[in-house]
């Protein structure tokens, strides 16, 4: 699952670099919500999931992949009792997984920073300062 992620990913990041927008060195990672935030969790070693611990956290890259690794050996039931995987994501942990260790293979990088704040959260806020903003210029009009 690793390989064929890894082929799109390089891809990705290919016609990234192809057209100036990100180099391949030097490059920070944010990962957002479902699987990172579930590792994060794991790394952490919460006995549930706390939005305010993992919200921001760092996690060395090398963690990361030591607990994709640890979590590949387990089964389904095993993954499920981990509380902070759950029985939810017991079964597609692993494909995340694969999808974040072909992204840190491509973009290899020290560490990773966690947000659990997801992109439409992130537009929402947006669009609410950008209408806070237009309500207050009307309001001084």
């Amino acid at each position: 699952m690793r390989e064929c992620v890894m082929q799109d990913v390089a891809r990705f990041a290919e016609s990234c670099r192809a057209l100036g927008i990100v180099a391949l060195e030097d490059v920070q990672l944010l990962g957002t919500s479902g699987t990172v935030t579930t590792l994060a969790s794991v790394h952490l070693g919460l006995q549930q999931y706390d939005r305010r611990q993992v919200d921001g956290c760092i996690v060395p890259s090398a963690a990361m992949r030591e607990i994709t690794a640890s979590l590949s050996t387990l089964t389904v039931a095993e993954r499920a009792g981990w509380a902070c995987i759950g029985p939810d994501r017991a079964d597609l942990v692993l494909a995340g997984c694969a999808i974040l260790d072909a992204v840190l293979a491509v973009w290899p990088c020290k560490r990773l920073r966690v947000a659990d704040r997801g992109i439409r959260e992130g537009i929402l806020r947006l669009l609410m300062r950008h209408d806070s903003a237009m309500l207050a210029a009307e309001q001084e009009a």
